[in-house]
């Protein structure tokens, strides 16, 4: 099907620098679009070529109304009404108006990073679990500020455990509170980047935002409150329990974390971990799960997180293959007659034998002095 559009004024500004916008909606709706003195062409599918022309319609009626896209936010919902078909981008552009983030516009930059912000407006608790740069905690900070300024709660209460990431810090001077302040420093990022600096200062002394570790959290009952706990995966079982008991009447809770990026001492311990086991299937609890085509920072870090991904998987099918080397029907420490094993590349030897009763232990080779 071929469809011909008129250019009406300013529609230029929706192809995005060097056509960049045209090029997503080309490769994310599987249509061919042609720029003519005066219109531009669709050819594609019928279906395609309607959701492609319903962006144009769209765009000119925003721009009619005026609405301003900002900070590259016209080419992310371009990505994710190309990822989803029941999206528009009239839809996305007004659901973005009926938040208000102080004084930024925040728009999701992908499908998942929108259904995240849904689950969290539907839902009372919500994880949002997956790599570095993908937004988790931003979004999360951006609904709390949302809610907190259409007095939907009272307060905000933003907590994280204070982990080191791989180093030793030692103890640091200061008040408690100057001593916990570099680890919760990424929320106060959050805070200053969507709030003016005063209105943050004044909100920060009078307890309506209250950013504590997680260790101050036990005993309380936080009522009409938006609860976020950021850096879960170093939270150990007892804390992650502690924490999702916390939340009161009129409460929401956003919980995110990264389970690649544990740094407890004994990972199997990460309280976040468990909790996906343990609270997958609670009715009112919604999961939120990212992967590196998420992330928006440097376009470096998708590559970087994916060929950690890669390396990884590469590693666990070597230990895998390594402990099945010899067919002998057990993986190292899995033996079923109570025996230890050690496992090298070539053998697994046993490190102790029990020996059957009333049997003599092996002659000594050892030569008498």
């Amino acid at each position: 099907m071929k469809k011909n559009i008129e250019i009406s004024p300013n529609i230029a500004t929706l192809f995005g620098t060097r056509d960049e916008n045209l090029r997503l909606l080309e490769n994310g709706l599987n249509v061919t679009i042609n720029l003519r003195a005066e219109s531009v062409e669709i050819i594609g599918a019928a279906i395609d070529v309607g959701r492609a022309e319903q962006v144009f319609a769209d765009y000119e009626h925003l721009l009619r109304n005026g609405h301003n896209f900002v900070n590259g936010d016209l080419g992310a919902m371009i990505r994710v009404l190309t990822s989803d078909s029941t999206a528009t981008l009239r839809s996305l552009a007004e659901a973005g108006k009926q938040r208000s983030f102080g004084k930024r516009t925040v728009q999701p930059k992908s499908i998942n990073q929108r259904r995240y912000l849904e689950a969290i407006e539907k839902h009372d608790m919500v994880f949002g679990i997956g790599p570095a740069g993908t937004g988790k905690t931003y979004l999360a900070v951006a609904m709390a500020i949302s809610a907190l300024l259409s007095k939907r709660v009272n307060r905000i209460v933003l907590a994280r455990p204070a982990v080191e990431a791989g180093e030793r810090l030692g103890f640091l001077p200061g008040t408690l509170q100057e001593k916990v302040d570099p680890y919760l420093r990424p929320l106060y990022d959050a805070l200053y980047d969507m709030l003016e600096p005063d209105k943050v200062d004044r909100y920060l002394e009078k307890n309506i935002i209250e950013i504590a570790p997680i260790a101050f959290m036990r005993g309380r009952t936080l009522n009409d409150a938006f609860v976020i706990l950021d850096e879960a995966q170093n939270t150990t079982s007892e804390q992650m329990k502690m924490f999702v008991t916390r939340l009161g009447f009129n409460s929401k809770a956003a919980i995110t974390g990264d389970v690649t990026q544990i740094d407890l001492p004994n990972a199997n311990r990460s309280g976040l971990v468990e909790a996906v086991d343990i609270l997958g299937k609670v009715e009112g609890i919604h999961f939120c799960y990212f992967d590196e085509g998420d992330v928006v920072r440097h376009h470096l870090v998708q590559r970087i997180i994916r060929a950690y991904e890669d390396h990884k998987g590469r590693n666990e099918q070597l230990s895998l293959s390594l402990e099945l080397k010899n067919g002998n029907g057990y993986a190292t420490a899995r033996s079923t007659d109570a025996r230890v094993y050690t496992t090298s590349i070539e053998t697994e030897v046993p490190l102790a034998q029990p020996l059957p009763s009333g049997a003599s232990p092996p002659p000594s080779d050892r030569v008498s002095e």
